[in-house]
């Protein structure tokens, strides 16, 4: 391609493509690929100059942990790691109306209460509608400023004066470069916004929280060009109908990954949920058949809630099978062990099975809490009160060992329950330990054969 021949992007995923063409083969939308401008290059960085060596140092070393500084809201700062580190710069991204303008300008006003300098911009409401905002989440009086504008350089220029400790930009999409020939939202200008505010928080050592919206699939807008951006990308996540939101670290270059902070949405805003086991268990009924409680783990947390199974006899050809907060093939494959392998045979039955409280499970060890629950429902056997499982199962039947086996048992054992069933390893002197090689031991176990 020749040195100064346009590039073209998709303004859907931000595929790049040497030339135009009607349809984006990465994503497969019509009409997205637009020409773009290097939105990335840095002020007179076209300039030649002579080049300069690269100073290299040894890999070991000592080095100081990053300096952190708290946002006021523990769920916050577990999900971040251990708090803001200055300098950085975060994305969060949830659907509309899951609260995230609400979390940021709570959490804004403690950090501008504890005496950092905080600057709040927003580029979708007025400067009213902020306002009474912070009045009913009762954060009126915080020394935090405000300002409303789209325009970048507006920005710029503001945030430069001001040198804040914290800038929170509410939200990327709505700002846009007059130096772009694109519309505000399109790939090349978040790219370029999204640049121009990371290189300031890295110059200024200001921390940048970028608020970003999420697409129809469940990403943030322009993934591809804004997540590489930045050092720590969070989504903000609920289940329709439900109160408590999710906080959950996908990225984070200052602590580990997969972290989850949890809050309930109230009347005067977002409340802090120390304990969600409890939350997620609720009124969980153990004597009923179909139901196990799963010692789970999200990041280093310990997290239970409770499987809730449902088999009946079909009366279709084909039967159903419907999960709600699991993998449904997930569910296919453990129905398709359990019948090969436990001697409990679901091929002729109506298949439910739920997550209770909206959760969304992906930890693999919840394979024997879910078996448990639909065994439990298909012989009409309650699981014994007080009863845990946590355990991966294999295609040959086998449970095998699952990570941070103390976490859970730990979390079981504070919460008030005497035994839990999973691998053959598992040992512990706060709670009894029920160890199960294989489905038929545990299918044995539970109907007492």
């Amino acid at each position: 391609m020749p040195k100064n021949a346009p590039s073209f992007a998709c303004q859907a995923c931000g595929s790049v493509y040497a030339r135009w063409q009607g349809r984006c083969d990465d994503c497969g939308e019509w009409n997205t690929v637009e020409p773009e401008q290097d939105a990335l290059a840095a002020p007179g960085s076209g300039k030649k100059g002579k080049a300069r060596g690269l100073p290299l140092e040894s890999l070991a070393g000592e080095s100081a942990p990053p300096p952190r500084f708290n946002t006021g809201a523990q769920e916050f700062d577990r999900a971040l790691g251990g708090g803001l580190v200055p300098g950085s710069a975060l994305l969060v991204g949830g659907d509309p109306g899951v609260g995230k303008s609400t979390l940021l300008l709570q959490t804004g006003a403690a950090i501008a209460r504890s005496g950092k300098k905080t600057v709040y911009i927003s580029g979708e409401e007025a400067l009213d509608q902020i306002r009474l905002r912070a009045e009913r989440l009762g954060v009126a009086k915080a020394p935090m400023q405000l300002a409303i504008g789209t325009a970048l350089k507006d920005v710029m220029q503001t945030v430069k004066a001001a040198k804040p400790d914290v800038l929170i930009i509410d939200s990327i999409q709505t700002l846009w470069s007059d130096d772009i020939p694109s519309a505000p939202g399109t790939v090349t200008q978040v790219r370029a916004c999204a640049s121009e505010l990371t290189r300031f928080a890295k110059n200024a050592g200001c921390t940048v929280i970028l608020v970003g919206h999420v697409t129809k699939e469940g990403q943030i807008a322009g993934p591809r060009v804004v997540e590489h951006l930045v050092d720590v990308v969070l989504y903000f996540e609920t289940e329709p109908g439900r109160s408590f939101r999710l906080i959950r670290a996908v990225k984070n270059r200052y602590g580990p990954a997969n972290e989850i902070g949890v809050f309930e949405m109230r009347g005067e805003g977002l409340a802090e949920v120390s304990n969600p086991s409890a939350l997620f268990l609720g009124d969980a009924d153990e004597d009923t058949p179909g139901t196990a409680v799963f010692a789970g783990t999200e990041g280093s947390r310990p997290l239970l809630c409770e499987f809730q199974a449902l088999v009946l006899p079909s009366q279709l050809a084909q039967p159903r099978r419907a999960v709600v907060g699991w993998d449904s093939g997930r569910l296919s494959q453990l129905l398709a062990v359990l019948s090969a392998r436990s001697g409990v045979d679901f091929g002729r039955d109506d298949v439910f099975l739920s997550v209770a409280g909206g959760l969304r499970i992906t930890d693999p060890a919840a394979d024997l809490a879910a078996a448990l629950a639909l065994i439990s429902a298909k012989e009409g056997i309650a699981l014994p009160q007080g009863t845990t499982a946590f355990g991966e199962i294999g295609l040959s039947g086998r449970i095998r060992r699952a990570a941070q086996g103390p976490l859970r048992l730990g979390e079981s054992a504070k919460l008030g329950f005497v035994r839990t069933a999973g691998p053959a390893d598992i040992e512990s002197d706060a709670i009894k330990c029920i160890p199960l090689d294989s489905l038929r031991a545990a299918a044995d176990w539970l109907t007492g054969t």
